[in-house]
């Protein structure tokens, strides 16, 4: 079996970033993401995807994205059931994001010379290494 996702689009907003009781971080943002065809008045239609990253990678998250920057998403989906306020049952579909790069620059600067993309990959899988 496979449960794999990968996503390349921009925030709509910032990510926000919360702790558990047991304090392991996560952070949840949204992406809006292309479709990759266009509708009969030529317009591309695009969708809203829940993301949700644990851990280091919330925190790195949190620090460094804003609302509009450009990021590929590497995950699974997860679909969940809750009830809601009112006691309906209902269901959400997210991203569990596994790793997470950077697509482009702050529009603030700090841009170095690297090309786009290099060595901003950040994953749950890094945080472990030993040196």
């Amino acid at each position: 079996m496979l449960n794999k996702v990968i996503l390349i689009g921009r925030l709509t907003r910032d990510p926000e970033l919360r702790y558990t009781p047991g304090g392991v971080a996560t952070a949840k943002f949204n992406l809006a993401v292309d479709r990759p065809f266009t509708d009969s008045q030529g317009q591309r239609g695009t969708d809203f995807i829940d993301i949700v990253t644990w851990r280091k990678l919330a925190e790195t998250c949190a620090n460094n994205l804003k609302k509009g920057r450009l990021v590929a998403v590497d995950g699974r989906l997860q679909v969940r059931s809750y009830d809601d306020n009112q006691g309906v049952r209902r269901k959400a579909a997210e991203v569990v994001a596994d790793t997470v790069r950077f697509l482009d620059w702050p529009k603030d600067g700090g841009r170095e010379d690297r090309p786009l993309g290099s060595e901003i990959d950040f994953s749950d899988e890094n945080e472990n290494i030993p040196f």
